[in-house]
């Protein structure tokens, strides 16, 4: 069901792309975009759907991604990007036993459903907090657009990145209703917060318009993570225990990914135009 989604979902972006792009191309057939040096930052959007036997992998379903890229385009169209990325929203795989242990619990009284169960500071049986996973990266990337016809600032962008990556469980409990869960404490032996090395390829269409607020791109994003648990110590599941001597682990993430792009700064550009 997931691998029908995400080729919809790249096929639609794909197909808009192309339409998008050639209603500008026939607005403006007689206009030429000379490739020059600009600075522009993107605020981006992407879903992400985690593979492989990592800890990231193991632990979380797909996300969704925001991000901010600042990007200086030379006049080769080499690009050059820093860039960090906010994650959120995903569904936690493991059943909240496996990562809190004996203070969740399930309980089905005499012919009724089955309830979770989890008490709060005054003793009593509250509803549950939250949990999803929150990722978070920085790091650099490097890239090259190659133009596919005489808009040559557009086309085929590939992009390499390396960066630092970190992942937990969140826990949403605002009022801090549940002591054994405080933020800066106890909390700290349960959200198996893990970080480590990242790396990230990126194959898309840059489309540059003539009027550069309306220029955009999208494509599919490849991660791979190396990441390892960095709190000290893990309370319950099968991470229990000191981390210290924990390995690095391979996650995936592969994603559907958009950009828009705000333009800071641009050399003035030398236009042409078809005469007939």
């Amino acid at each position: 069901m997931r691998k029908k989604i995400l080729l919809f979902l790249l096929l639609f972006f794909v197909s808009g792309t192309t339409v998008f792009s050639q209603e500008f191309y026939k607005r403006d057939l007689k206009y030429v975009d000379t490739a020059t040096f600009m600075i522009w930052a993107s605020p981006t959007f992407s879903v992400q759907f985690p593979f492989g036997d990592g800890y990231l992998a193991k632990t979380f379903n797909f996300n969704y991604n925001v991000g901010l890229e600042l990007t200086m385009k030379t006049r080769s169209n080499w690009t050059v990007e820093a860039v960090f990325n906010y994650s959120f929203g995903s569904k936690i795989r493991k059943t909240p036993d496996k990562f809190l242990g004996d203070m969740w619990f399930i309980w089905k009284p005499q012919d009724s459903i089955e309830v979770p169960v989890i008490f709060n500071g005054a003793g009593n049986n509250a509803t549950p907090p939250r949990f999803e996973g929150r990722y978070w990266h920085v790091g650099a990337i490097i890239g090259k657009i190659f133009p596919l016809n005489r808009w040559r600032n557009s086309g085929l962008w590939l992009k390499l990145g390396i960066g630092y990556y970190g992942h937990k469980i969140h826990v949403s409990d605002p009022n801090n209703y549940f002591p054994q869960l405080d933020q800066t404490s106890y909390r700290l032996g349960y959200d198996q917060r893990s970080s480590g090395v990242a790396l990230n390829q990126f194959f898309g269409y840059m489309f540059m318009q003539k009027r550069r607020t309306l220029s955009f791109y999208a494509g599919l994003e490849l991660w791979q993570i190396f990441s390892k648990p960095d709190r000290g110590y893990i309370f319950v599941g099968d991470m229990a225990g000191p981390t210290d001597n924990r390995p690095r682990m391979f996650s995936g993430l592969l994603g559907i990914k958009v950009g828009w792009i705000l333009p800071f700064y641009e050399k003035q550009r030398v236009t042409n135009f078809y005469t007939f």
